[in-house]
């Protein structure tokens, strides 16, 4: 993908940057070339954004010929409401109060360069800021009122308003955020995937070895793959799809990695519906019961109805947290008094909650969902004297029952077609679905967004076509999501 520095005078741009080009604003307005452009990122560094400027029609004809403008027209609005900057201020409160606690002047500038500043000990600040405001420039002013720090100001500024002591950071800087690896093949690749992924999580539901077999099944579909964190949100426009491997929730940076890539078009999984409905066992409880869908019987218990919960569902029964998972949120109550107890801790939480009749078993079957069609299959059995498959140890400590793969073809014919039913409720994304066999009747326990793949366990039997298939949907996604303009060229 062609990356496309724009200014209004070059000569006042003094970086020369391997695989960048340098185009003047009016060129990149009017010549031909870059409107039959196919792709390109576009980094608009004209002086001002006003409505109408050149720089605000730079942005606004990058996202019209399918481009990627860095900012988008919706940042360059948002940087001229102060109403939602002085939200923003409110968000990053506690930050912006201890990195600034030692200041002892009234007024303090800070001065952002591709999501960073000369002093390092701003550079967790600067980076919230990109990531609210992917502006390459930035320039924030700070104001010590009523024993606290507030931000009053925050703006995009011109490179001639960069001192000339900032200039060779702001090279550095520029270096940095525009590196991408070394390649071997000297034909760039088509496409750019992010992979949302964190080698810290628990409970991550890919291992590194996954994560590398991802990597290079991407290679074949001539689509280049990289690995982000949670501190790469302002550069989610460079890529044109997200692959999210991290535990998804809905007041969670992945929900907000989501929502911004699908906003910038980017092919995304998991999709912001997806994690919603996925992450609520309300919502399914509702969903199962309008669509015919086979479950343990259960009640959405709230505290005016709590009182039903044992003589409706016996003893013992479940409780679930609306957000659970991972087993995490999810308790058994085998009598009145630990249901009582149960209930009241997760009505702190949460208004409602999901209680089940508990069924025994030694294993769930889990159904691998790709695009509506079956990927995988799986066996999880109960960790050893426990009746989840997890069971956890503190924060860190995690102990699992064995996982058995089984060919689709081998499974249960019933177990697969429930599974696939139940997950396009969901939407065509990639999903697990967890199925509990009693007395040969089948019951599905939940549909999850992020399931599992793990090197050895999911891919036991596909092996590298798991991951191939992954990526082969991706691509055919990616594909399909060309805007018409990139089509005809």
């Amino acid at each position: 993908m062609k990356i496309l520095i724009v200014v209004e005078n070059p000569k006042l741009w003094p970086l020369d940057i391997p695989g960048t080009e340098v185009v003047q604003a009016k060129d990149y307005l009017t010549d031909r070339r870059f409107v039959t452009l196919r792709r390109a990122k576009v980094f608009n560094l004209c002086r001002t954004y006003g409505y109408q400027t050149v720089g605000y029609y730079v942005s606004l004809l990058a996202a019209a010929r399918g481009h990627k403008p860095l900012p988008d027209v919706t940042t360059i609005q948002d940087l001229r409401l102060s109403p939602l900057v002085r939200i923003v201020s409110e968000e990053l409160e506690d930050q912006i109060q201890k990195v600034l606690a030692p200041i002892k002047s009234a007024r303090f500038t800070l001065s952002i360069y591709f999501g960073r500043n000369l002093a390092k000990r701003y550079d967790r600040l600067c980076q919230l800021l990109f990531n609210h405001f992917s502006d390459p420039l930035l320039r924030a002013e700070f104001i010590f009122k009523n024993a606290t720090w507030q931000m009053s100001n925050l703006r995009h500024i011109a490179v001639g308003e960069v001192p000339e002591t900032h200039r060779d950071f702001l090279v550095a800087q520029a270096q940095r955020y525009f590196a991408r690896p070394a390649r071997s093949d000297p034909k760039r690749p088509r496409y750019d995937l992010a992979i949302l992924y964190d080698s810290e999580e628990v409970d991550s539901p890919s291992d590194e070895r996954a994560i590398k077999r991802f990597i290079k099944a991407g290679k074949p579909f001539n689509m280049s793959v990289s690995i982000i964190g949670k501190e790469d949100f302002g550069r989610i426009a460079e890529f044109d799809a997200l692959f999210i491997r991290q535990t998804t929730y809905v007041n969670h940076h992945t929900y907000r990695f989501a929502s911004r890539a699908q906003a910038e078009g980017l092919v995304v999984i998991d999709d912001p519906e997806s994690i919603v409905r996925c992450t609520n066992k309300v919502y399914q409880a509702e969903l199962f019961d309008r669509n015919n869908i086979p479950c343990p019987r259960t009640l959405v218990v709230h505290p005016d109805n709590a009182h039903i919960v044992g003589e409706t569902l016996g003893f013992p029964c479940v409780l679930k947290r609306p957000d659970s998972s991972f087993s995490a949120g999810v308790v058994k109550a085998k009598d009145p008094e630990e249901l009582k107890a149960h209930l009241t801790a997760f009505f702190d939480k949460s208004e409602l909650v999901v209680a089940q009749a508990f069924q025994p078993s030694d294993f769930d079957w889990r159904v691998g969902v790709l695009g509506g069609r079956a990927l995988y299959l799986c066996k999880y059995y109960m960790a050893a004297g426990h009746w989840q498959i997890q069971k956890a140890y503190g924060s860190s400590v995690r102990r699992y029952g064995k996982v058995e793969t089984l060919a689709i073809q081998d499974g249960p014919e019933g177990v697969v077609a429930l599974g696939v039913r139940a997950s396009n409720l969901i939407g065509q994304g990639l999903y697990g679905v967890d199925i509990k066999e009693i007395n040969g009747k089948y019951f599905v326990m939940e549909i999850n967004d992020n399931p599992s793949i793990e090197a050895g366990c999911e891919d036991a039997v596909l092996k590298d076509a798991l991951y191939d298939e992954l990526m082969g949907y991706f691509y055919e996604r990616l594909n399909q999501h060309e805007s018409p303009m990139e089509a005809g060229h």
